[in-house]
Formats: C-alpha cells, sequence, structure tokens
C-alpha cells in the first residue's frame, strides 16, 4: 500500500484548482465571443442604416446652401432698392417739399382770410387745461363770466 503524501496532495488541490479555473475562462470567453458577434452585427447594421441617412443629409445640406445663397442674393437686391427708394425719396421731398408746404400754407391762410369756416361745421368748444386736468364746463363758466376770451 503506498499513503498519499503532503506535497502529493498539494499537487492535486492545484490540478483540481487550475480545472476549474480553466472552465471559468472558458465560459468566459465564449460569452465574450457571444457578445462579440452580436455587437459586429449590431455595428453592420447601424452601418448600413447610416450610410443612407448620411448621403440624405449631404443633401439636405446642399439644398439648404443653395436656397441660403438665393436669400443672401434676395438681400442684396432688396438693399439696393431700399438705398434706391431712400434717395429717391429724399430728391422729391428736397425738391416738392418746400413749394408743396408754401401752397399748402397760402391755401389756408386765403381760407381763413375768406372766411374759413363751413355753415355746417359744429363750433369746436374750448377747455381749460390746469395742471394736466381739465377743468368741468360748470366751474369754467362760473370763473370766466365776465371776462373776455
Amino acid at each position: 500500500m503506498h499513503t498519499v503524501s503532503g506535497g502529493e496532495v498539494a499537487g492535486i488541490l492545484v490540478a483540481v484548482f487550475w480545472a476549474i479555473l480553466v472552465s471559468f475562462l472558458a465560459v468566459a470567453l465564449a460569452r465574450l465571443a457571444q457578445t462579440l458577434r452580436a455587437t459586429t452585427k449590431l455595428v453592420a447594421d447601424v452601418t448600413d442604416q447610416a450610410v443612407p441617412l448620411l448621403a440624405d443629409a449631404s443633401s439636405a445640406v446642399r439644398s439648404a446652401q443653395t436656397q441660403i445663397e438665393r436669400v443672401d442674393a434676395i438681400a442684396s437686391d432688396v438693399q439696393e432698392v431700399t438705398s434706391n427708394a431712400s434717395a429717391l425719396s429724399t430728391t422729391v421731398a428736397s425738391t416738392f417739399g418746400g413749394p408743396l408746404v408754401k401752397v399748402a400754407a397760402f391755401g389756408y391762410g386765403v381760407r381763413r382770410a375768406m372766411g374759413g369756416r363751413k355753415e355746417d361745421a359744429p363750433a369746436r368748444t374750448r377747455r381749460d387745461v390746469i395742471v394736466g386736468r381739465t377743468v368741468p364746463g360748470a366751474r369754467r363758466d362760473k370763473r370766466t363770466r365776465g371776462k373776455k376770451d
């Protein structure tokens, strides 16, 4: 018969430990391989979907750039028209503004001189203003009785 020594028992324990460790590592590697396969498939699917989306986005950006260029051209044309209209209004105002004001003032003076009021136009009532408020008609009549307007 053969007795088992302490060294042999230690060797058997180390062998069992290594067998368990290798089993755990094999399971972990199998799961890692499965995860890598799923990740590879997911990346391939995303790539298949992303390429057309990127092409559409690129097309949309090109279209937007074209529209921006058109709007820029329109804005510069509008700015030119605005400056031309401003110059024209300044010219018209300086050419006709002074004489038209003089003619209007002359017409007003002629109307006033000829008796300017129409018969059917209502006469305006006068109101006295004292520090931002209107004096009521009854009080005004009492205060201004006997005074000339």
